[in-house]
């Protein structure tokens, strides 16, 4: 199959932003887009949307979880370590995978029938050196504006596992805020989803409420910069029929739109505010496929 057409079996932004483009959808992010979210900020209340890190943060079963090592604390003191001039000080060590808790995915995170987004090859993914292509270090850090899309509110309910969040469910939501998609927005889904698993021993990474096809690639076709949710996978598990992962192959591999997934969102559907300022950046690990990240909501 030649490289045209295998373009043109599905929509998709290859080539948008130049065949050597690694940014995808965080192009739509300019300085007009930062000066408009900055004008969003009217009382200058910070909300962190990022869960806690710890050794308890839930992971699937096929990742390890985090550990944290001191290098230096109290105890070497006791046990008779020198203080120069009375100075004393401690040092840690974490080891974690980069998909866990609050976290985003790079472009080389997810691809299909061999091509990542903007058409590279999946040799561009080593075992040695990690992405040599679309890796998060890649990725610009986003100030935007922000929407919050309350799938809570509309239900009236916190949303089940297996419960499609749907296109029409989207348009619902903005139109009770009175809101509409601009070029470059971060739009964030809350679903219920993560408030529910709090105290859960033994959380279903296989089930979770989401986004369907429809609604990722509607979103994608609208120039969202950014899509994140209050659950792991952003998209509705399980999976419809017949498909893996639509909406990751739909908005990374096809749109260059990088996912946020496990959004703690609870403190900003308090506050009321559906439309501000939206602040996240990756670690820049070289060749990562993601990164935890706090992201922030500025009122």
């Amino acid at each position: 199959m030649s490289s045209e057409n295998f373009l043109n079996e599905r929509p998709n932004a290859w080539g948008r932003w130049g065949e050597d483009d690694e940014a995808g959808a965080l192009n739509l992010i300019g300085p007009e887009q930062v000066k408009r979210a900055a004008g969003l900020v009217r009382t200058g209340q910070v909300v962190r949307l990022a869960q806690l890190l710890s050794n308890k943060t839930p992971v699937p079963r096929h990742r390890a979880g985090l550990q944290h090592f001191m290098g230096r604390d109290g105890g070497d003191y006791a046990a008779g370590a020198k203080r120069p001039g009375g100075f004393q000080f401690a040092e840690d060590t974490v080891v974690m995978p980069l998909h866990i808790g609050t976290h985003i995915d790079a472009l080389c995170h997810a691809w299909c029938d061999s091509r990542m987004f903007n058409n590279y090859r999946e040799e561009t993914m080593r075992s040695t050196s990690g992405a040599t292509r679309l890796g998060v270090e890649k990725m610009p850090p986003a100030v935007t504006r922000g929407l919050l899309l309350d799938v809570v509110g509309l239900r009236g309910r916190s949303l089940h596992g297996g419960e499609v969040v749907s296109r029409a469910d989207l348009e619902a939501c903005l139109a009770v805020a009175q809101l509409e998609i601009e070029p470059g927005d971060a739009v964030l889904l809350h679903t219920g989803w993560l408030a529910a698993q709090q105290g859960v021993s033994d959380i279903d990474f296989n089930t979770e409420p989401g986004i369907d096809y429809e609604a990722g690639l509607w979103l994608a076709q609208r120039d969202v910069a950014l899509i994140g949710a209050d659950n792991y996978a952003v998209e509705v598990l399980p999976f419809a029929e017949g498909t893996v992962f639509p909406v990751h192959q739909c908005v990374i591999r096809d749109f260059g739109i990088p996912l946020l997934e496990g959004l703690l969102l609870e403190p900003l559907v308090r506050t009321g505010r559906r439309e501000f300022l939206f602040v996240a950046a990756a670690l820049p690990i070289v060749g990562a496929t993601g990164s935890p990240l706090t992201p922030l909501a500025i009122l």
